[in-house]
């Protein structure tokens, strides 16, 4: 498995807005558990200077990338934006991590292994799967995560634990098959819209479990009315999608 993975080019994207005092320490972790990859990040024009300390260790290391975007937008047109840049630059593997270290660098190794010894097209990172965990939550959020997965699998009928989950790692053809320039989606509701697209496309998904840190610095940017926002728009679309089946549209 070694020699395959390690043939694989791999881009992890790091989407930021004033991670100034997260993103040193997690591009050091991810280097320490995976030398080999390379890291993006994409950064939304913060004004904690997280962008210009993304420049200094792209100074000095060349495995390490920098987008400069115009403004915050939201951590799904920061993700499109770096698939898209991935794509153009040929890398095999792209995965999805958090600044805030609540993705650890040290789980990507297990998830880099399934993607290549089960043949996935797309592997997710998940908490509610067996030996899968979060760390640090307070119960009502996670029984606020819990019930929001076991609505969208009600929904859209994909018989996934954790949907909505936003560490993953895609191959470069599971972006180019899933019709990203049609994605409007953001935040909480484009995990489950990406992983959604990926399952009706007939592609291989793998859950591997992670165990989930609650970040330590910063503020988190998940809220209540995000995470509602995300269940109705994916109501709508699994009422559309069934409502299409019975008449008989793809």
């Amino acid at each position: 498995m070694e020699s395959a993975a390690k043939a694989l080019s791999v881009l992890v994207i790091i989407p930021t807005y004033n991670e100034s005092e997260n993103l040193e320490k997690i591009v050091s972790r991810v280097h320490a558990a995976n030398p080999d990859v390379h890291v993006l990040v994409a950064d939304d024009n913060s004004p904690d200077g997280t962008g210009k300390l993304a420049d200094k260790l792209a100074d000095k290391d060349e495995r390490v990338k920098v987008m400069h975007r115009a403004g915050k937008e939201g951590l799904g047109k920061a993700y499109l934006a770096g698939f898209a840049w991935g794509i153009e630059h040929d890398y095999d593997v792209i995965c999805e991590m958090d600044a805030d270290g609540s993705h650890r660098p040290e789980d990507f190794p297990a998830l880099l292994k399934a993607l290549v010894e089960q043949d996935a097209d797309l592997v997710l990172g998940s908490r509610y799967v067996p030996g899968g965990k979060t760390v640090g939550w307070p119960k009502r959020r996670e029984i606020l995560s819990k019930g929001g997965n076991t609505w969208v699998r009600l929904v859209t009928g994909m018989r996934l634990a954790d949907a909505t989950g936003g560490y993953r790692l895609f191959r470069r053809e599971t972006l180019e098959k899933i019709d990203l320039a049609s994605v409007a989606s953001a935040g909480y509701t484009f995990q489950v819209d990406l992983a959604w697209r990926t399952v009706r496309s007939g592609l291989k998904v793998v859950e591997v479990p992670i165990t989930f840190v609650e970040r330590e610095l910063g503020a988190s940017k998940m809220s209540g009315n995000i995470v509602a926002e995300a269940l109705w728009r994916t109501t709508v679309w699994g009422t559309k999608y069934r409502l299409k089946r019975l008449v008989g549209k793809k």
